[in-house]
């Protein structure tokens, strides 16, 4: 019986390369948060000071409120994603109170799509959508520079044919 480093059934498990989400999808998503809940506490603000009265205004530092805490909550959130693409799946993991890890084979992957919005394509952004033939796995990954997505997209759909075509 043969002993030492070099048996065949030993199994090295290599720990994934995680990539985070780039800061623009941050900047957008609390650029976002700035304008809607601003416009919300100036609405607000204007509307019972004139309509209720001045004391009524101070309702209008609830949205204030709400913008301060989503501004921590959206960077806690962005801080959170992250993928790794491995030799036969790839990664996604996500979430800060529930962690979320989807693992997609290369070979169960049926469409790779870039999609990108007015807005994301305003802050040079796009996402990765992975779609599968069992709709519990399909998966996105947003935000992305849209060099980043479609190399990322060029890269799964070669493993997907690849690794599909030996089922």
């Amino acid at each position: 019986m043969e002993t030492g480093s070099g048996e065949i059934g030993e199994v090295t498990a290599a720990e994934p390369v995680w990539r985070g989400l780039p800061p623009g999808l941050l900047r957008m998503r609390r650029l976002l948060l700035v304008v809607w809940l601003g416009a919300a506490a100036l609405a607000a603000g204007l509307l019972l000071g004139l309509l209720a009265g001045p004391a009524w205004a101070a309702f209008a530092l609830l949205p204030l409120a709400l913008m301060a805490w989503g501004w921590v909550l959206l960077g806690r959130n962005w801080r959170s994603w992250r993928y790794a693409e491995r030799a036969d799946d790839l990664l996604i993991s996500r979430g800060v109170l529930w962690r979320e890890e989807t693992v997609v084979p290369y070979g169960r992957m049926q469409l790779v799509e870039v999609t990108s919005g007015p807005v994301g394509r305003h802050f040079g952004l796009a996402g990765v959508q992975l779609h599968t033939a069992a709709a519990a796995t399909d998966a996105v990954i947003p935000g992305l520079d849209p060099a980043e997505a479609e190399r990322l997209r060029d890269r799964l759909t070669e493993l997907g044919e690849a690794r599909s075509a030996g089922l």
